[in-house]
């Protein structure tokens, strides 16, 4: 079937006028024709929408915000003991405020990071493989069974999605599922933006701009709001909206549609008179997958389009798997974190020009774009 861009019937508009679209056609089984529609007139036109009728239980997330603004209301030495470092190649643990830069700037948000639960026997572990192992959990009551619900129900999600992105790309509705998503690589980040007051900095931001690497992140938000997407119009506001998921498709997806669907540039402050608290869950293509255009949309890129891109890097010039990509991007060799994680590799992109593709603020860590 062929979409046309503009169908309203299955979405209504946020006042950030980002679209929320009701997926629940698609776990229904029932006609996907409009869903579909709107989702690629969302990817096409801003690369971010929300995203109800999820079918996420209503009080997951609500509960992992109680058990997160708990831990992270802890001393920092407390906070310390499952720091990163400790997780190693897994790239597991919690980070303090300020380890994380944007473009050299540090980000104003600290943070706990997650990914599928994988004992030392499974093969990706047992071979080393970065970005694959054990979770480091907080030592608070339901911490790790909140944590590891939230996986499961928003891994079924990413898939739901997929789905629906399949149709509205005219595509069999298995086609990223068959190719890149069976076994997808997951990765789940809790953000906690510290009220700052007085003592912000107007030229820091929570997390400055930038784009997300993968195919597909879903967010929850708090309340506190102070999540913005860059439109042709400037920047829009991107609003918490009760029983929704803010949705957003990564550089992956625009660099196998060539284009046609679009990884947009988002920033964060935190403006409110209290903490803010995300959780982003990153639903991205099996480490070991090849990334490849999509036949009939590929001949659409445009790899000199870096000047119209945050980072000045275009997503259409990389070639190679899912893995050498997020290779390509971790931190530099003398970090020691990178030591761990990479075991030295050479900074440079795998089929790139040193210099050109990929630039000291694209690359200056892994965690700049795994972030709202």
């Amino acid at each position: 079937m062929k979409f046309r861009i503009g169908n309203k019937r299955a979405a209504r508009m946020s006042s950030s006028t980002l679209p929320v679209i009701d997926i629940s056609s698609l776990s229904r089984g029932d006609d996907p024709t409009a869903v579909a529609r709107a989702l690629r007139a969302a990817c096409v036109e801003s690369g971010f929408f929300y995203v109800s009728g999820h079918g996420v239980p209503a009080g997951l997330l609500p509960r992992l915000e109680s058990l997160s603004r708990a831990f992270f209301a802890r001393p920092l030495e407390e906070k310390n003991r499952i720091r990163m470092e400790l997780g190693g190649r897994a790239w597991r643990g919690f980070f303090s405020q300020g380890s994380e830069l944007t473009s050299g700037q540090p980000d104003q948000k600290e943070g706990l990071y997650f990914g599928a639960e994988l004992s030392s026997d499974h093969p990706d572990v047992a071979m080393g493989l970065p970005l694959h192992g054990a979770n480091l959990f907080p030592d608070v009551d339901g911490f790790r069974s909140t944590v590891l619900e939230v996986l499961s129900a928003l891994t079924e999600l990413g898939h739901l999605v997929m789905r629906g992105l399949s149709i509205s790309l005219d595509l069999d509705p298995a086609y990223f599922h068959d190719r890149c998503t069976k076994d997808p690589l997951v990765l789940f980040r809790i953000f906690n933006y510290p009220h700052l007051g007085a003592q912000r900095d107007p030229g820091h931001w929570g997390v400055g701009e930038h784009t997300d690497y993968g195919l597909l992140t879903l967010l929850y938000q708090d309340e506190s709001g102070g999540l913005e997407v860059r439109s042709p119009r400037g920047w829009i506001s991107a609003p918490p909206l009760p029983g929704t998921f803010v949705c957003n498709i990564g550089d992956m997806l625009e660099r196998m549609t060539g284009g046609h669907f679009r990884s947009t540039p988002h920033r964060v402050r935190n403006d409110s008179p209290q903490d803010r608290l995300s959780a982003a869950f990153f639903f991205d293509p099996n480490f070991h997958a090849r990334i490849e255009p999509i036949p009939g949309y590929g001949d659409r890129a445009d790899p000199s389009d870096v000047e119209g891109r945050w980072d000045q890097a275009s997503v259409h010039a990389f070639e190679g798997t899912y893995g050498d990509y997020l290779l390509a991007i971790t931190p530099r060799p003398e970090s020691p974190l990178a030591r761990k994680l990479t075991g030295q590799r050479p900074f440079r992109a795998p089929h790139s020009e040193p210099g050109r593709l990929w630039t000291p603020s694209r690359a200056g860590s892994l965690r700049t774009s795994l972030r709202r």
